[in-house]
């Protein structure tokens, strides 16, 4: 930090910047598992130990209790985003569906809404079957415009849920200014679109409770072991790592917007593309701040501009916000230290403040970044790189919570070399677009990101505070 411009921000309030989330704060002191020491042999390897790595490992192992699987973690169990997220266990896919279905038709999006509701509901039942400790409720969610225009878009989305028949299965109901205003004490919400299949954890607990699932189900994991360089040998999978090689039969890499990073592989530098997203979390509420501000069921939040704003309370009684901006800096390509996110997270303060102007006062404790892995094509993507020893996954777009938890089950099945109901998904091996090189990705994020701020501005700029980058 002390290489870095401050701004206005005093180095006690960055100390979550330097931990990397509140979540890993709140978590408390955590012991890491041992590095990899010695040369290993085994059946599945996975490099990454968020949701998808854990949960890959931990269905593999009790479908092949025989079966030797190690996890990689470069750094630790919920470093990346499966430490950093806001923990929204939500069924929306990609971005809204109205993409989806001028991108993908009809059908495809009918599909990707029935896999996201099971990935729900697969993420809830682990948690209650388990009895894990991950802050886990199930409130709901609700989505919400603030300006005529994107009141439209979000009838939109509600048409478009309509037209699938998959409304009423959501729990979807539309929600005018008045009861909104009843429920919410806020000038800026203008109509929502509430649904009932949706639910809140805390991340970093959760991902350090698949961490222990894995192990219990006799998966090895090693944290602090980097993978150094992944190469082909006969008919084996060789990974080199500081502390000894892992020579494996099949390699998943979990490791979403860091795919980039791996050496050796070709084609890994054109999957995805990572993008930072900036969080900022409050001090504790009082009773009275709630009251002021209603909000009485505790659901998760998120309005419907292209670059979102996501809200949600914590088990602790704080607020969430996060979104508001993306950046996507060219050296991502080659490095990830892009936590430091100023000038955003001033805006979320901002845009909190004029949500709920009675928390005008409320302290901001914690404030942090995290990369998200995206696509060009804005869909997640599961496939085989070169041969079936190799699958990787990519492209959450910032929705990976359940979607990770499902892939997780959908890549066991892939392991075993079987064709099931998950397996013929039409993420599985689907022709994503490629761009090749470093500069025309960035480019093209550069240029999306323009084009959805200079929306944003046009439909809030009748609204005095909300114009966008203010």
């Amino acid at each position: 930090m002390s290489s870095r411009d401050q701004g206005n921000y005093p180095v006690d309030a960055l100390t979550m910047y330097e931990e990397k989330s509140f979540w890993s704060r709140d978590f408390g002191p955590y012991r890491p598992e041992p590095s990899l020491q010695e040369p290993i042999q085994v059946d599945v390897a996975i490099v990454g130990g968020g949701f998808l790595g854990l949960n890959t490992a931990r269905e593999f192992k009790r479908d092949n209790p025989n079966a030797r699987v190690a996890v990689l973690e470069a750094a630790v169990i919920g470093y990346g985003a499966s430490g950093r997220n806001a923990g929204f266990s939500m069924t929306l896919f990609g971005l809204e569906p109205q993409v989806t279905k001028l991108r993908w038709g009809k059908q495809r999006t009918l599909d990707a809404c029935r896999y996201m509701i099971k990935a729900v509901n697969y993420t809830r039942r682990l948690i209650e079957d388990h009895q894990l400790d991950s802050d886990y409720s199930h409130p709901g969610f609700l989505r919400l415009a603030y300006s005529n225009p994107q009141v439209k878009t979000l009838e939109g989305a509600y048409k478009v849920y309509q037209d699938l028949d998959v409304a009423n299965e959501l729990g979807m109901r539309w929600v005018e200014r008045e009861e909104l205003r009843g429920e919410f004490n806020s000038p800026l919400f203008s109509a929502g679109l509430s649904e009932a299949h949706a639910g809140l954890l805390h991340p970093c607990k959760h991902v350090r409770e698949l961490k222990r699932l894995a192990t219990e189900a006799g998966a090895e994991v090693y944290e602090q072991t980097p993978v150094q360089m992944i190469a082909r040998q006969g008919n084996q999978v060789v990974l080199t790592t500081p502390g000894g090689s892992v020579r494996t039969h099949k390699l998943v890499l979990a490791t979403n917007a860091y795919t980039h990073l791996l050496e050796g592989l070709e084609g890994t530098r054109s999957l995805q593309f990572p993008v930072w997203t900036s969080v900022i979390v409050t001090e504790r509420l009082s009773e009275e701040q709630w009251a002021s501000i209603g909000w009485a069921n505790r659901q998760g939040l998120e309005d419907v501009r292209q670059l979102i704003h996501y809200f949600r309370p914590t088990a602790d009684g704080r607020i969430l916000i996060g979104g508001r901006d993306v950046h996507a800096p060219r050296g991502s390509q080659d490095s990830m230290d892009y936590d430091f996110t100023p000038a955003v997270w001033l805006e979320l303060e901002g845009h909190l403040r004029r949500m709920f102007p009675s928390l005008r006062d409320v302290k901001v404790a914690y404030r942090w970044a995290g990369a998200v892995s995206v696509n060009i094509d804005m869909a997640p993507e599961i496939g085989f790189l070169g041969d079936e020893r190799i699958i990787y996954s990519t492209g959450c777009l910032g929705h990976g919570v359940s979607l990770t938890h499902l892939n997780g089950r959908l890549i066991a099945d892939l392991l075993n070399g079987k064709e099931t109901e998950l397996t013929n998904f039409w993420i599985v091996n689907r022709s994503a677009i490629r761009l090749p090189g470093r500069l025309l990705p960035f480019l093209s994020i550069k240029a999306v990101r323009a084009l959805l701020r200079t929306v944003d501005h046009v439909q809030e700029r009748s609204m005095p505070g909300l114009v966008s980058g203010e």
